[in-house]
């Protein structure tokens, strides 16, 4: 295996130097860039191992630069960042974005190497194919989540996230956890019936993150609320995620009314993939694109029907049954370029109740097949109308037509694209 390749990104030739004469003697590969416009040019040609990069820099700084690579799949090595006049508001909205850490200038050679060490070991232990919440989409949906989160990010009040299994919690946890502080995420609960304050001591400072809490049986409850009780000693800020209601498993007496009080001062509720399902298109293309780039998979590109086709489905697994569809299609696809008749062969996999969901009124299979064609078309175009809520843009995005043509068929069909009355149901 070759050497660990490092990409230097700073406009002052005397840092660049610097930097690159430590590491080369520590031996690693470095490589050195003057400006975002030449870092651009080097992470084309090749994924370094690790880049130090530098905050402020004339042409495009380096908080810009690293949201381009975030939002377009490049974001496949840790990144740290580097300034001397930089706010602990910027250090925490580039970790939001996907850094790996900061270092301020002037940098140590101590924390220097250590950082770089560290960040090459994450690196190595597994590609960055996960997703920040930063990437999760434009649509009102997940700004106005980002936005929830945001204002609580300087809290340090327990925070209970609530809604459906994969619908992103530990990327909402991310998204308030201030780096570079201990982040702490516990696999099993077993250790909250044993032992439940030993996290406490590796979190200090940072955050403890428990994915799932819904299901803790009676000790693993005790436990947790003991855990509550020392949070303020060890300064530690506690994220828990629940897949079920809470408040119904108080009414059946499977959870402590006590602890739910001490850990839902805060709650958000965290929608599912299907309530902004506009920002499915861009969240397949940006994890086809890691795993290419991580190399799980073959080149592929999704052709943009097969892109529609998958914004229409309900994923009721949410983020990991996307994830591992779009690794299923990739891995499968015959072509470079990976068809709608893809989608629909692995559809079911990953969508269960596509059929039934999909056919929720009575087919006219005793009509002719112009009338029983015009009566689907009737019940399909009024109800994306309703589900954009009269948006005809969105509806024409959805459907795949231009809006005059989308218009003209309306007309045709005299449905009213502003209430998107089924003529059917009048």
């Amino acid at each position: 295996m070759g050497l660990s390749q490092v990409l230097v990104v700073d406009d002052e030739i005397g840092i660049r130097e610097l930097l690159s004469e430590i590491l080369r003697d520590e031996g690693y590969n470095v490589r050195l860039a003057e400006n975002a416009a030449a870092a651009r040019a080097a992470r084309k040609e090749s994924r370094p191992d690790l880049v130090l990069l530098d905050i402020w820099m004339p042409d495009t700084d380096g908080i810009t630069l690293l949201k381009e690579w975030a939002s377009s799949g490049q974001l496949t090595m840790p990144v740290v960042m580097m300034s001397g006049h930089a706010t602990i508001d910027t250090a925490v909205e580039a970790t939001r974005i996907g850094a790996y850490d900061f270092l301020e200038k002037p940098i140590s050679l101590p924390k220097l190497l250590a950082t770089v060490g560290r960040g090459l070991q994450a690196g190595t232990v597994h590609a960055r194919t996960e997703l920040t919440l930063a990437q999760l989409g434009k649509s009102n949906v997940a700004q106005e989540l980002r936005r929830r989160l945001e204002q609580l990010a300087a809290s340090r009040a327990p925070l209970l996230l609530t809604g459906e299994a994969g619908a992103g919690f530990i990327l909402c946890a991310r998204h308030v956890h201030p780096a570079p502080s201990p982040w702490l995420a516990p696999t099993g609960t077993d250790w909250l019936g044993e032992n439940a304050f030993e996290p406490l001591a590796a979190a200090k400072d940072g955050t403890l993150f428990l994915d799932d809490i819904s299901g803790l049986g009676k000790r693993e409850q005790r436990g947790l609320q003991q855990l509550v009780g020392k949070l303020e000693k060890f300064n530690v800020r506690l994220i828990c995620g629940a897949t079920r209601s809470i408040a119904e498993l108080i009414e059946q007496g499977q959870f402590d009314a006590g602890l739910f009080n001490a850990i839902s001062g805060v709650t958000i509720r965290v929608p599912a993939l299907r309530e902004h399902q506009e920002d499915i298109p861009d969240i397949a293309n940006l994890l086809l694109s890691q795993m290419v780039e991580a190399k799980q998979v073959p080149l592929r590109v999704f052709s943009v029907a097969a892109l529609n086709a998958m914004r229409n489905l309900p994923w009721p697994g949410n983020l990991p049954a996307l994830s591992n569809a779009v690794k299923t299609l990739a891995a499968t696809a015959l072509a470079t370029e990976i068809a709608v008749t893809d989608v629909t062969r692995v559809a079911l996999e990953f969508n269960p109740t596509t059929v039934d969901a999909q056919v929720p009124f009575d087919l006219p299979l005793d009509l002719p097949l112009r009338q029983a064609r015009d009566a689907f078309e009737q019940h399909y175009f009024a109800h994306h109308i309703r589900e954009a809520r009269g948006n005809m843009s969105r509806v024409a995005e959805r459907v795949g037509l231009e809006r005059t043509h989308l218009y003209r068929k309306l007309k045709q069909l005299s449905i009213k694209p502003n209430r998107g009355e089924d003529p059917g149901s009048r």
